[in-house]
């Protein structure tokens, strides 16, 4: 089994895959419930930001995750969404404008999370899941370190080993990251502020987790 977790700056097949296979993908998440879990999640959990923040999706895929975002947060934020997978960021868009929520907070951008086309400190905090399992962990952390501003948050929900997401990387051609050299890796740029276990009724929790993490200051 050939895996896309040979993304590299240049060169990431991980997008083209996507490109493919984006309407299975966004038909799955919605089925299995992910969405209300991150309702939920986000509810108790408010992120850590105020009006008027910066808020970078990396990889976002058909735009769960963005979604969530625009209906858990009570103020105007600015969101973008940046993906490789053209035929995603079209979905996202869509799902988007046909969302309830604060369409305009939303603006998209199509790119690599291993070379993210933005300065230095552009965010205050920076959500991302499904995305760092195509990538070299060390790579992916340091270049969202980069974009995130000192004290900034990063909010993750990396997939956690199991019998169901051995499954998903022989479908969606991935490659889940030792827990152990996860810690290791988010520890060399930022302070782990919680590690949030899902309730196992909910299938989210069965492939993830949610770790909240701020960047070291300098």
């Amino acid at each position: 089994m050939e895996y896309a977790l040979t993304a590299t700056k240049n060169e990431a097949r991980a997008g083209s895959f996507y490109d493919r296979i984006a309407s299975l993908y966004d038909f799955s998440f919605k089925l299995n419930g992910y969405g209300r879990s991150l309702d939920k999640y986000l509810a108790s959990h408010p992120l850590p930001v105020s009006r008027g923040a910066h808020i970078l999706d990396a990889g976002c895929g058909t735009g769960l995750l963005t979604l969530a975002l625009i209906r858990g947060l009570g103020f105007p934020v600015s969101i973008t969404a940046l993906d490789l997978s053209a035929r995603s960021i079209r979905a996202a868009k869509r799902a988007v404008s046909e969302s309830n929520g604060r369409k305009r907070d939303v603006s998209f951008a199509q790119g690599n999370v291993l070379a993210l086309p933005f300065a230095d400190d552009s965010f205050d905090l920076v959500v991302t899941s499904g995305a760092l399992e195509y990538v070299p962990l060390e790579e992916g952390f340091t270049e969202l370190a980069r974009v995130v501003s000192p004290g900034g948050h990063v909010l993750h929900f990396p997939i956690r080993p199991s019998l169901i997401s051995t499954f998903l990387e022989i479908l969606f051609r991935f490659k889940t990251h030792p827990p152990n050299k996860l810690e290791s890796e988010t520890e060399r740029h930022f302070r782990i502020v919680d590690h949030y276990r899902f309730p196992p009724l909910q299938a989210i929790g069965w492939t993830k987790s949610a770790i909240l993490v701020q960047k070291l200051l300098s």
